[in-house]
């Protein structure tokens, strides 16, 4: 229990570091979350300040929820593979809820996808190079990051119980909560894309 509860505080400090926050203030004088869509996440600063901060952003915010929930494999104590992989999804919750609500910069954080691909990349290598993949061809097909995001969110889940047959109910429960939870993130992205009204973006648009 204790253990559980160190590890959990350290993901959540880990996932509340304001990447995109620190970067538009110390670098450009600028609150990417005042711009923008207000959001403080990797496809704002993108939009806000660029490719080279953008490309930064996400690059940590994948980082640290993969560095979240590695800690467990990394430090715990405990030899049995399902009690490693509970706390990993202990950490993988405070974690995203970290970047969602950091507590650095007044709990008004991102949307928790970048850091979400980093938490999956963590719990299952195979099932999030499928994601990565299903994103980039929704992204670059229609050049909505949203709709790629949502797309990726939905297979997750779908992923670790069917193709993968994961052995962990935990994890079965844990890949659908956390669709939902990136899907919920997206409820306004999705009623601007049913309007038709959603803000489009070209990967390779200089």
């Amino acid at each position: 229990m204790y253990e559980a509860a160190l590890f959990g505080i350290i993901a959540y400090l880990l996932g509340s570091i304001p990447t995109a926050v620190w970067v538009g203030r110390l670098k450009y004088n600028i609150d990417v979350r005042e711009h923008g869509s207000k959001n403080a996440g990797a496809t704002n600063t993108f939009r806000v300040l660029g490719k080279k901060p953008g490309i930064t952003v996400l690059l940590i915010d994948i980082i640290k929820g993969f560095v979240a929930v590695s800690l467990p494999t990394w430090f715990s104590l405990f030899p049995d593979e399902n009690q490693i992989i509970d706390l990993q999804i202990v950490n993988a919750v405070c974690a995203v809820l970290g970047h969602v609500f950091p507590i650095y910069v007044g709990f008004k954080g991102g949307k928790g996808v970048a850091t979400s691909l980093g938490v999956i990349i963590g719990l299952h290598p195979f099932a999030s190079l499928i994601c990565i993949g299903v994103f980039l061809t929704v992204f670059i097909v229609s050049h909505y990051v949203s709709l790629g995001a949502i797309t990726a969110a939905i297979f997750f889940p779908i992923l670790i119980q069917f193709l993968f047959d994961s052995p962990s109910i935990h994890l079965i429960i844990f890949s659908y909560l956390l669709s939902a939870t990136v899907i919920i993130a997206h409820h306004k992205n999705i009623k601007r894309l049913w309007k038709g009204e959603e803000n489009k973006m070209n990967l390779f648009k200089k």
